[in-house]
């Protein structure tokens, strides 16, 4: 059986930069003050990734959610003991996620076609390059 292709999405940059990792799909909107900062693991209650590490992956997730204290002060936690995601793509960024990847100089993109969204599957190895606006999947 013959690799797959990679295949590549056009996106729009929110925080420069280039990740490439093995990527984790969340269902629901990320709380990075609901994440150990030592293990990068997701502790909130009924939290589709309750239980997995965030840390090196390329995540995506549909939103964040929290103030901006907790999404700035959690993400920070996580860079400090070097827990944190390597690049996010983020279907609905809102400005508190938006400014604190920026700050902590995550790679991340916004804007991907739906059908990167269909194609994904969890375990994809995924490259994100902000600056030229494009994410490619590669599997095999």
């Amino acid at each position: 059986m013959k690799p797959e292709p990679s295949v590549s999405w056009e996106c729009r940059k929110i925080a420069e930069g280039r990740a490439e990792g093995e990527v984790l799909i969340s269902a629901d909107a990320i709380c990075f003050y609901l994440v150990q900062p030592e293990t990068g693991v997701i502790v909130e209650k009924h939290h589709s990734l309750e239980g997995q590490s965030i840390a090196g992956k390329i995540l995506v997730m549909p939103s964040g959610k929290g103030s901006s204290v907790v999404q700035a002060d959690g993400l920070y936690k996580l860079m400090k003991h070097h827990k944190a995601p390597k690049g996010l793509i983020v279907e609905f960024p809102d400005p508190v996620l938006v400014s604190s990847a920026i700050v902590m100089e995550i790679p991340t993109v916004m804007k991907v076609a739906k059908g990167f969204y269909q194609t994904l599957r969890p375990g994809d190895y995924v490259q994100i390059d902000a600056d030229r606006g494009k994410v490619t999947i590669r599997r095999g």
